[in-house]
C-alpha cells in the first residue's frame, strides 16, 4: 500500500475513533424555561441503581448535588435489567419503568445496554433501536412531554464480566444512534468518560465512587451544556 494511502487510512480510522468517544452536539435543556423543579427520571440498570458504589453515591445521586435545588432527582434503575424487550430482564416489564411513567418527568435520562451485551440477550440484537423507540416512545407519550437523553453505556474494562463484554457495548452505539436520530432525542457519550479507567471499575462493570463521579459528570454536561460548578 502505497505511504499516503497509508496515511489516509490512519487519520479516516482516527477521526471515526474521535467521533464515537466524545459527547454528540445536542440541545441541553433550558432551565429558564420552568417555573418549578425540574424532573428527571433516571432510567437504567445496576450501573444507576448505584451498584459497586457506596450509599447515597450512585450518578443520580451525585448529578442531584450537581444540578442542585432547580431539579429533582429520581432513580429508577433495576439491576440486571435490558433495554431488549427480548432480554432475560425487560425494563419496561420492571415495576420501577410504569413508577418513572407516574413520576411525569421533565427530562429523561437513560442508561441500558450493558446487559444486553450477554449471549443470551445479544442474539436479539437487531431489535435493539426498534425496542429503543418503543423505550422512548412510552416516556414521550407522557402529558408532561419529557426532553429525552440516552447514553451509550459505560465502559467495561478488561474482559468484563457476568457475560458483559466492551465489544458488544461499542457495537450497540449505532443502535443508539438510530434511536436517537428516529426520536429526536440527544445522545449523552457516557462510555468515553469511563475509556481507560479501568482502576475505577473494580468488578470490571459497576464504577465505584469515583467512577459514578465521571458518569454524573458527562450527564451533567450534557443536559446543561457546562462542566460541574461553572456559571
Amino acid at each position: 500500500m502505497p505511504l499516503i494511502t497509508r496515511r489516509l487510512s490512519f487519520l479516516l480510522i482516527a477521526c471515526a475513533i474521535t467521533l464515537t468517544s466524545t459527547s454528540v452536539a445536542q440541545e441541553t435543556v433550558d432551565v429558564a424555561a420552568y417555573k418549578g423543579a425540574i424532573k428527571l427520571a433516571c432510567v437504567g440498570d445496576s450501573i444507576t441503581q448505584g451498584v459497586g458504589a457506596e450509599k447515597g453515591k450512585s450518578w443520580p445521586d451525585q448529578i442531584q448535588a450537581m444540578l442542585g435545588e432547580k431539579w429533582q432527582v429520581r432513580n429508577f434503575g433495576v439491576s440486571g435489567s435490558t433495554l431488549l424487550n427480548s432480554g432475560d430482564k425487560p425494563y419496561q416489564k420492571e415495576g420501577a419503568f410504569k413508577k418513572a411513567l407516574e413520576f411525569a418527568p421533565d427530562v429523561v435520562v437513560i442508561i441500558l445496554g450493558t446487559n444486553d451485551t450477554k449471549p443470551q440477550n445479544w442474539a436479539h440484537k437487531d431489535q435493539f433501536t426498534a425496542d429503543y423507540q418503543d423505550l422512548i416512545g412510552k416516556f414521550t407519550a407522557l402529558t408532561s412531554k419529557p426532553k429525552m437523553f440516552i447514553c451509550y453505556p459505560p465502559y467495561i474494562a478488561g474482559k468484563g464480566n457476568f457475560g458483559i463484554t466492551e465489544e458488544n457495548t461499542v457495537a450497540e452505539f449505532p443502535f443508539i444512534d438510530a434511536a436517537a436520530k428516529a426520536t429526536k432525542s440527544g445522545i449523552i457519550d457516557v462510555h468515553a468518560s469511563l475509556v481507560g479507567k479501568d482502576a475505577l471499575i473494580p468488578d470490571r462493570v459497576h464504577p465505584n465512587n469515583e467512577g459514578m463521579t465521571a458518569i454524573a459528570t458527562a450527564v451533567f454536561q450534557g443536559l446543561t451544556g457546562k462542566a460541574p460548578g461553572a456559571k
